[in-house]
């Protein structure tokens, strides 16, 4: 029996597998790198070991440091996790060498499904249905360029080592086939140390649709039925539901008996994930096989009232699935989705940085949140950092029925806030809301076909998120008073002789609004006025208001000159022009080009003096797993270039100057 078990891994997945140990009376061990000394999946370890810098190959990827700290612990059995070293067969081989349980599939399997390529041979002689494409040996520009043609534009190129849309390429045409293909190599190269691809037929419009199996050591495999994952970004997934909507019983079967057959074909152990994409018409594809547990996991638990993670041990220690095939049922509908940090208006860039605010909503039967950060209700909370995923969350929602299960999703995304970088929350709000994705019309492109109303063109500050900024600031001037009620220290409008008013001036993306309080008469920005008052403090940095008789609850989060105003499902961001921080958020205009983010240069691609054309790309940004492309802005000519390929570079630093 399994008595310690060291998580190599991090964040949110550490958190959830402690908490299944926790249950079953197992010790947990958790490694972290510099990075991650205060993190919360080190708090909740009973023990814990500090294996090496922030740089994930120093740390949470270097094999020898992970089972040292196994070793000196005294941990019989290591969990991987997703991610990092978790589809690793040289891991999982080095593991199993070193006398500890893996709690994963065997190497071998690891091995069988690691390369793309190889796995669609497996597959096809397993008669498991593939996409058409190349997945051979030869790697040179000129022949794989020759196999897209015969294939057929649209194609995809894919990293053959990897997944997570990591050294992924849409190509439309054959003019745009190199570009890309170089493109999708560098990355494959950086994210899994292995540049080789594959070519596949692009399916316009399909579904994004897996299967949860699982296999013991007896012979034994079953699967726990399906997940819809079609809603993505840059082919990574945001949102996932199980079971998929409108999938006929007999596909399900079909589908399932596929995947099983796909474990077995490797001799499969633990749990896995079988993809497919599934057309119009019902047809399935093989894309690749995850040999791991996936991040979405918890929407098959939610409607099967298992735990995986729980079922991962067991079989580890040599036990049989607890259940059959036909002992397995759905009850229910589940929905899961990945709160980031991201920008969505700025094509989903990843942000870090410390959380300000953060507030998740209460659990019950019907929410749960996972997750690898704190809330933090009172002020600075934790960190995230630039060297990992931008994850801060999963929240999953269940219901009788998929309305139900919806409904509790979208009161549950109104009721988590966030302040500090920049989140999905917004996003998230809006795409739960709709109407085709309520009515369940969805495939891989749903985001594209729908982006307008999913992401929304800036728009002016509602009334409401003025009023609710303005008792923010003031209530927050209260608290003040009441620390120190020196009367020099009044910061309020009353004078001797005067009117006790108070101007307030916001600005934001789309304009700057000056209100007027005075006693309860809120004077908006068009000359409208509203009566408005806080009435009483809230449980954490909240306080509750009533604006023309309606109440709200609502939070005012200010970090210097910026002001997040939360209330409601609803949130605004703003700067406020502080009398006595003039200036303060004004943003510099210059021909500078700067980086979005901290990350490394791996490409330039002009010289100085060049002249260049508007959306022209510049210079390529690898950071958190992801290269970012940065444009020029208008025709001009390049007049200064501050960085080089190989080049570590902070955020908003110089990278390139020019003139119109």
């Amino acid at each position: 029996m399994i008595k310690k078990i060291l998580i190599a891994n991090r964040g949110e997945i550490a958190c959830r597998v402690m908490k299944t140990c926790r249950k079953l009376g197992i010790a947990t061990v958790a490694v972290y790198s510099e990075a991650d000394i205060k993190s919360l999946h080190v708090e909740a370890a009973d023990e814990s070991v500090c294996i090496g810098p922030a740089a994930a190959r120093e740390s949470y990827l270097s094999i020898p440091k992970i089972i040292a700290a196994a070793k000196k612990t005294g941990a019989d059995a290591i969990h991987p996790g997703y991610g990092f070293l978790s589809e690793n067969a040289g891991f999982a081989e080095a593991v199993e060498k070193a006398g500890l349980i893996f709690i994963g599939p065997p190497a071998s399997a690891i091995l069988a499904m690691g390369g793309k390529s190889e796995s669609k041979i497996l597959m096809e002689k397993a008669k498991v249905p593939l996409v058409p494409g190349y997945h051979g040996e030869k790697q040179d520009e000129k022949f794989l360029a020759g196999e897209a043609s015969i294939i057929g534009f649209p194609v995809l190129i894919k990293a053959s080592a990897g997944g997570g849309g990591k050294g992924m390429r849409i190509v439309e045409s054959a003019k745009e086939f190199a570009e890309a293909l170089t493109g999708a190599q560098r990355e494959a190269k950086s994210s899994f140390g292995n540049e080789k691809v594959l070519i596949e037929k692009y399916l316009v419009n399909p579904r994004h649709v897996e299967i949860q199996v699982f296999a013991d050591s007896h012979g034994n495999a079953v699967y726990l039925f399906e997940r819809d994952c079609s809603v993505q970004r840059r082919h990574q997934k945001v949102m996932e539901e199980a079971p998929a909507p409108g999938l006929s019983p007999a596909t399900r079967e079909k589908m399932g008996v596929a995947a099983v057959a796909a474990a077995q074909a490797i001799s499969y152990v633990g749990a896995g994930t079988v993809e497919f994409l599934l057309d119009a018409k019902e047809n399935f594809y093989f894309m690749e096989m995850n040999t791991r547990l996936q991040v979405e996991h918890p929407v098959t638990e939610m409607i099967t009232g298992l735990d995986l993670v729980e079922w991962q041990i067991k079989v580890a220690e040599g036990a049989k699935l607890p259940l059959a095939q036909k002992d397995l049922k759905i009850n229910g509908h589940a929905f899961e989705v990945r709160l980031y940090a991201e920008d969505p208006a700025k094509d989903f860039l990843p942000g870090a940085g410390q959380i300000q605010f953060l507030r998740f909503p209460m659990e019950s039967d019907c929410v749960r949140v996972d997750t690898g950060v704190r809330e933090a209700p009172y002020g600075e909370g934790d960190v995230i950092s630039i060297h990992y995923d931008p994850m801060i969350a999963k929240i999953i929602s269940w219901g009788r029925d998929r309305e139900t299960a919806l409904r509790n999703m979208a009161e549950a995304l109104d009721e988590t806030h966030i302040a500090g970088p920049k989140s999905n929350i917004g996003f998230l709000r809006t795409l739960v809301r709709h109407p085709a994705f309520k009515a369940g019309k969805i495939n891989t492109h749903f985001i594209q076909d729908h982006h307008h109303a999913l992401l929304p063109e800036k728009i002016a500050p509602s009334p409401e998120a003025l009023v609710l900024a303005c008792l923010g600031l003031l209530k927050q001037r209260e608290r003040q008073e009441e620390v120190s009620p020196d009367p020099w220290n009044d910061l309020s409008a009353w004078r001797i002789g005067g009117n006790d008013t108070d101007r307030f001036t916001f600005r934001d993306e789309t304009g700057e609004y000056t209100l007027t309080v005075s006693g309860s008469t809120v004077t908006l920005p068009d000359g409208k006025t509203v009566q408005a008052h806080f009435e009483a403090s809230g449980y954490d940095m909240g306080f509750f208001a009533r604006i023309d008789g309606k109440e709200y609850d609502a939070i005012v989060q200010q970090s210097g000159a910026h002001l997040n105003v939360m209330y409601g499902g609803h949130q605004a961001e703003l700067t406020y022009a502080d009398p006595l921080h003039a200036g303060e958020g004004d943003e510099e205009v210059s021909g500078k080009l700067t980086a979005p983010m901290p990350g490394k240069v791996v490409a330039v691609r002009v010289a100085i003096g060049d002249k260049v054309k508007k959306s022209q790309p510049l210079i390529i940004v690898e950071a958190m797993k992801m290269e970012h492309t940065i444009t020029a802005p208008a025709d001009g000519i390049i007049e200064a270039i501050n960085a080089n390929v190989g080049d570590q570079v902070n955020e908003k630093l110089e990278l390139i100057r020019f003139k119109v």
